[in-house]
């Protein structure tokens, strides 16, 4: 499956599972409400019918003392019941035997209430006859067994409120299933909403995902080109965040590598004619040898020129070799702690035959008089050839003097080799440490690639300049050991 349709569908199943937890939740939630809701006006209309019932049974109790009479049993009028009506509630009274005297039950299943069931105004006498000529329906819908699973709360299909009064108990009850009727309705118009928006999250999220994963499809081709080496041909996405870091690096990278594709390429004809060159005087000098061609001392000078070439040839081999053990072996590198002053010494010692040859002279300069403290880690035979490589490269283009410059600065040692010569010419200088490049007198144009590899094993950096005086500056700058 495409990265594209598994981002829909996981996002999809996650926009379903969320929508749902949120109607689950708001369903409960308006459903507690409601008959929160419900309950406390069922509380403020019980108080104050029950005051109500309260008033009119003190004056029928007063108005009975004035005939000597005490009716055995009050009861609410119609009118008092009526006087607080709210929609959707019936209203029971009940004696003080728990016998229902005005009120029936709600059917729990009814959708639609008017008003409150009308509790009719009896008398003493009226209540007892009411009571032998009660009506076979009233007592199955509303019978005293049913009220009071409602009064105990086992009965969930009603809610009640119960107010005792004089002349017995107000029960006000609704059934759940008008609340739960107004709750569904206002619940489908949300689930309406939720759909709605759900639908519109989900086609901004294939917009949003088509947005990132195209890119992403993008740099899968760029890839492909450079599984195929076509380094050339990677060109940058342009993406935000970590996906444009990614194509940045990808881009990067095929720069890299076609950089050194055509470096690899540089080195192989390069490497091809300067060996070329030594063999085809062995050669040439070898078969007019063996065919008699020279004589007397041109055979001596053909088999001086036969040895020099086989000693330059041999040359090359070696520091090819050594380029390519720096590159690729680890364990070439024994590195140690090494004094500065040390090597730099041991250094001009070897240079100093050059040095005479040439007509040169060389000092040491070392900066704050710190010599003494001065070390790094390397491995010491390696990091002396490169040095005498920088050393011996300098005495090619100095006139008169060269410097060796040694200091701590910022916890890292630097020496700086500096000539008096004309300098390094500035089409060479970003190719300077590369393989067989070599200036004006150069030999091989191996030495500087090798400093350049050595000096990087040492955890090091090699640079080249010219100074506005005149004359090149190489900095050989490297992590204090001291």
């Amino acid at each position: 499956m495409k990265l594209v349709h598994q981002i829909n569908l996981a996002f999809g199943i996650l926009l379903v599972l969320v929508l749902t937890v949120t109607a689950i939740s708001i369903h409960f939630v308006l459903l507690d409400h409601f008959i929160g809701a419900q309950k406390d006006d069922m509380h403020a209309v019980g108080w104050k019918m029950q005051e109500t019932l309260e008033q009119e049974a003190y004056q029928m109790t007063e108005g009975a003392s004035e005939v000597n009479m005490v009716p055995r049993i009050f009861s609410g009028s119609t009118a008092a019941i009526a006087a607080v009506p709210i929609v959707g509630v019936d209203a029971i009274i009940t004696d003080n035997m728990g016998n229902i005297v005005s009120g029936t039950l709600p059917a729990a299943s009814s959708t639609s209430i008017t008003g409150f069931k009308a509790v009719n105004a009896v008398s003493p006498l009226s209540l007892t006859r009411a009571a032998t000529t009660v009506d076979i329906t009233l007592q199955e819908t509303a019978n005293v067994s049913s009220l009071q699973n409602i009064w105990e709360g086992r009965d969930t299909r009603f809610i009640a409120t119960v107010n005792a009064i004089p002349q017995g108990t107000l029960t006000l009850i609704t059934p759940v299933s008008k609340i739960t009727a107004i709750e569904q309705a206002l619940f489908g118009r949300l689930l309406i909403v939720l759909g709605v928006g759900g639908i519109l999250m989900f086609l901004l999220s294939l917009f949003i995902t088509k947005k990132l994963i195209k890119p992403l499809m993008r740099l899968r081709e760029e890839l492909k080109k450079v599984k195929e080496r076509r380094f050339s041909e990677v060109q940058l996405i342009h993406a935000g965040g970590e996906i444009g870091v990614v194509a940045h690096t990808v881009y990067d990278l095929a720069e890299e590598l076609n950089r050194y594709n055509r470096v690899q390429k540089q080195f192989f004809q390069n490497a091809s004619h300067e060996l070329k060159t030594p063999l085809m005087s062995i050669s040439g000098y070898a078969e007019g040898i063996r065919d008699g061609i020279f004589e007397g001392e041109s055979v001596q000078k053909g088999l001086d020129i036969i040895l020099s070439e086989s000693g330059r040839l041999k040359n090359i081999i070696t520091e090819m070799t050594l380029l390519a053990k720096l590159d690729s072996e680890e364990n070439i590198f024994q590195s140690a702690k090494v004094s500065v002053q040390d090597m730099l010494t041991e250094t001009i010692e070897r240079i100093t035959p050059l040095l005479v040859q040439k007509g040169l002279s060389m000092e040491i300069v070392y900066g704050e008089d710190k010599q003494d403290t001065m070390a790094i880690t390397a491995d010491r035979d390696k990091l002396l050839q490169a040095l005498l490589n920088v050393v011996a490269n300098a005495t090619r283009y100095a006139s008169k003097h060269i410097c060796i410059h040694a200091r701590i600065y910022q916890d890292r040692v630097e020496i700086s080799i500096i000539d008096d010569g004309s300098g390094i010419p500035e089409d060479l200088l970003p190719y300077l440490f590369h393989r067989f490049v070599k200036g004006k007198g150069g030999e091989n144009g191996l030495g500087l690639a090798i400093s350049r590899a050595i000096v990087e094993r040492c955890g090091g950096l090699i640079k080249a300049r010219n100074r506005k005086e005149g004359g090149a500056v190489f900095t050989l700058d490297f992590p204090s050991a001291a």
